[in-house]
């Protein structure tokens, strides 16, 4: 009889609809959208507030919240942001966050059982940014044939301050367990929104793709299917990644330190401790320290980044990608053409100054690496675009081959590899075509194509698409053959890779916001976009990147990646 009544009562919950959910620690109320035919779930937290005593800390399963209803209509509180060394980027001085910002959203079909699932982890740096992408538009696109999850974790020192002290007191790479914490919360709770936690692709872009990267290789790539099955990693942020006791980390917890007024080591007379004195800091006093030790380094760089920490990230990434050793099945890795150009110093003008400019983003080179750098970029390409390329290939565009080579040819392992290429490329551009809304730049039809790419990916494990689609409706032969419709897999032996692109259009002069300066773009609008998607070898491809990729790899110690 006490089991029929459990059933029943798991039937009731299930009978209220799409509209409310019961965790077991608190029920949320939805909001339904009779005209995307999704319910969304906003704000629902998924661990207990990481404040006071648990700054620093391991993230903390929820407290029981049970008095009332929550109504799941609003997002939650954005973490505490910092920005980059240049002008503000993802967020400004002006940007007050809270930490208790551990939440997640889910958008779901009103209908859904069993849907398959996709989780997103957003991008900024490890510093800015929030869990607020709306994944409407890509699951309507697929016939509401997903379900969508977006996380939000710590960022900046609140998410990834790392020393000795800080290993010893608390957890290094908070941001990053918070997100591992979020991917247990969909495999235990995602049935009651109607999906199958058994088929989950996890996903981001930039940082947030560095993210995928590094749950790809958690704990020595020993979790299997436990958290997911399928992974995309689109422009997958490698920045250089230390081990968590190491000079520079240390560097900025000390900056850190002093920026909120605490003592560096231990206060004569007292039991205080820098870290004490920290966890007892105001959160604004913490943010602004955050934000100003940030903004303090190399230009287009972040001072607080994932480290090795010798237990969830074991190796940097570029060896244990070489050596296979990786967390779920199926993966896809994409990368944009023109990656590099928001995060260079546009004062690179001379050779001088590129040298000088390699020595001070790579301080670690020898004099031999740096000479083999400047022949794999010749000087018969301008300085700056060298820069760019140095480092849109060793900070996003390689890790993107690591990623793809790692899930080849290896029992059940399998890989995808994608350009994105629609000009101006710029990092982040991409975004737009599949989660929307796009750009002036991006036609209906590469939309469309787009989307079904990572929706056939999260609901088939392949991203092939119809011929049709992929051609568009506008060529002459709109069912003519096309590599998407059978797309390859990638492997060293085979690297192949499509490369999404457009054709046609009409060329417009646009002013893009590139601090610390605007700079002006040659786009092509509609009418007369049509699709250009096309099969590449990717170790060949744009001057041999494959051969300057196996390069980055081969000095990882010292750059580190």
């Amino acid at each position: 009889m006490i089991a029929f009544l459990g059933v029943w009562l798991w039937l009731a919950t299930l009978s209220l609809g799409a509209l409310q959910v019961d965790l077991g620690y608190a029920i949320y109320k939805g909001v339904e959208d009779s005209a995307t035919g999704l319910t969304t779930f906003k704000g629902i937290r998924y661990a207990a507030p990481p404040t006071g005593s648990l700054r620093w800390q391991a993230p903390q399963t929820p407290a029981v919240n049970r008095s009332s209803v929550i109504a799941a209509s609003d997002f939650g509180p954005i973490c505490p942001q910092s920005m980059n060394s240049r002008e503000p980027f993802m967020s400004n001085p002006g940007t007050i966050g809270d930490e208790d910002c551990l939440s997640l959203n889910v958008f779901a079909p009103s209908t859904a059982s069993n849907l398959p699932v996709l989780v997103y982890i957003h991008g900024g740096g490890y510093g800015g940014g929030n869990g607020r992408q709306d994944l409407t538009s890509i699951i309507n696109a697929n016939q509401n044939a997903f379900i969508g999850v977006t996380i939000q974790y710590r960022l900046g020192a609140f998410g990834f301050l790392s020393s000795n002290e800080v290993f010893s007191k608390g957890v290094v790479n908070a941001g990053i367990l918070d997100q591992n914490l979020a991917l247990k919360w969909v495999q235990k709770y995602i049935r009651h929104f109607g999906g199958d936690a058994s088929r989950v692709t996890l996903s981001g872009e930039s940082a947030g793709g560095g993210s995928v990267m590094l749950h790809n290789i958690a704990y020595g790539g020993t979790l299997g299917n436990s958290l997911f099955s399928n992974s995309i990693t689109a422009s997958p942020y490698l920045p250089m990644q230390h081990k968590y006791s190491d000079p520079v980390p240390t560097k900025y917890y000390n900056a850190f330190a002093t920026a909120a007024g605490c003592p560096i080591g231990p206060t004569k007379g007292s039991a205080q401790t820098t870290f004490s004195c920290l966890v007892a800091k105001d959160t604004i006093t913490l943010q602004q320290a955050s934000f100003n030790v940030s903004a303090s380094g190399v230009y287009g760089s972040w001072a607080f980044l994932p480290v090795t920490d010798g237990t969830f990230i074991q190796q940097r990434p570029s060896q244990q990608l070489l050596q296979k050793r990786v967390n779920g099945m199926i993966h896809m890795a994409g990368n944009n053409a023109n990656e590099g150009d928001t995060f260079v110093n546009p004062a690179i003008v001379t050779q001088s100054d590129l040298v000088a400019w390699v020595s001070e983003v790579f301080p670690q080179l020898t004099s031999r690496d740096k000479s083999t750098l400047l022949k794999l970029y010749p000087a018969t390409i301008a300085p700056r675009t060298n820069a760019v390329n140095m480092y849109s290939e060793t900070t996003f565009t390689c890790p993107s081959y690591w990623l793809a080579e790692a899930y080849s040819a290896k029992g059940s392992l399998k890989s995808y590899k994608y350009q994105y290429s629609v000009p101006y490329a710029l990092h982040s551009t991409d975004m737009g075509a599949y989660f929307g809304p796009p750009t002036i730049n991006q036609g209906p039809d590469f939309v469309k194509a787009f989307q079904a790419i990572w929706g056939n990916f999260v609901t088939a494990s392949n991203p092939s698409i119809s011929a049709a689609i992929a051609n568009g409706r506008s060529p002459p032969s709109p069912n003519a053959g096309n590599p998407a419709a059978n797309w390859p897999t990638y492997s060293c032996s085979s690297p192949n890779m499509i490369n999404l692109n457009q054709t046609g259009g009409i060329e417009v002069n646009v002013t893009l916001p590139l601090p610390p300066q605007s700079v002006e773009v040659l786009l092509y609008i509609d009418p007369g976009l049509e699709n250009d998607i096309s099969m590449v070898n990717a170790y060949t491809f744009d001057r041999g990147r494959g051969a300057r990729c196996d390069f980055w790899r081969s000095i990882s110690s010292r750059v580190p990646e």
